[in-house]
Formats: structure tokens, C-alpha cells, sequence
């Protein structure tokens, strides 16, 4: 496989759900843990968000890696690695986006070790996170225009 572009119309895409994740997460009653454990559509809409805006991050870094250093990963902590070598995230970046990974397998493969409290702790202080990845990697892509397929 050999290195191509990086579709621009896929990294919309992915940083939009991002973007929207995240709005639909503040959206919810993270002023008050009482008031968001009050009703539990809360506790499933936050996991939900959660998880769909981590997925979305991961399948963009995939999409960078593999379109633009035909670099096939399939691990989402692989991702973060591949980023990483290709100078596409700083090492403090990698060891952020490893943990957001290591979240992310929970949330899917352990959803029944994710308690109520944690996901409001995380939604209520860590989203940020989450944004920081979407931004460093948005920033890389607009320090490489060259590497971006520009079509729609």
C-alpha cells in the first residue's frame, strides 16, 4: 500500500460527530451529579455520546494513518502509536489518546465495570480531553494541506 490522501469529506465527517458528541454531552445536567443521576436516560445518553465521539476520533487517526502513511493499524491504542511515529501528535498526545483507547475498549468491551459515577466524572470533567485530540490532529491536518484530497 502506498501513501495517498486523506480524504477531506471523511475528516469532516468524523470531526463533526465529534463536535456534536461532545455538544450533545454538555447538554446534559453535569452542573449537578444528583440532578444527572435523577433521571438514568442521562447516564445512557452520556456513555452513548462517549462512546461514539472516541470512535470518531479513532477512525479518523485509522484514516490518517492509513490514507496519508499507508500505515494499516486496527488497534485503537495502535492508532494513537501510528499518529505518533508519523510526528502527526506529540508524545504527550499519544499517552492522552492511549488512555482515551484504553476508555474507549471499556466502554465497549467492560460496559458492565462503568458505573454511573464514573461516566459522570468523566463527562462532567474530562471531556476536554477528547476535544484536545480532535483539535491536535485538525491542526496537523491544517499544517498539511498537501496531504488533504480536497474532492467532495
Amino acid at each position: 500500500m502506498l501513501p495517498g490522501k486523506i480524504s477531506k469529506k471523511v475528516i469532516a465527517d468524523r470531526l463533526a460527530w465529534v463536535d456534536r458528541m461532545m455538544n450533545e454531552i454538555r447538554s446534559l445536567p453535569l452542573d449537578s451529579k444528583s440532578t444527572f443521576m435523577q433521571d438514568t436516560r442521562n447516564v445512557w445518553a452520556a456513555e452513548s455520546c462517549l462512546r461514539r465521539a472516541l470512535e470518531a476520533l479513532f477512525d479518523m487517526g485509522r484514516h490518517i494513518a492509513a490514507k496519508g502513511f499507508a500505515e494499516a493499524v486496527t488497534e485503537y491504542k495502535e492508532i494513537a502509536s501510528a499518529l505518533n511515529r508519523r510526528e502527526v501528535i506529540s508524545i504527550t498526545d499519544l499517552e492522552m489518546m492511549q488512555k482515551l483507547a484504553g476508555y474507549r475498549n471499556r466502554l465497549v468491551h467492560f460496559y458492565h465495570d462503568v458505573s454511573a459515577d464514573e461516566l459522570f466524572e468523566i463527562c462532567a470533567s474530562h471531556l476536554e480531553d477528547v476535544e484536545h485530540i480532535a483539535e491536535a490532529l485538525r491542526s496537523w491536518l491544517a499544517d498539511h494541506p498537501k496531504s488533504m484530497d480536497e474532492t467532495l
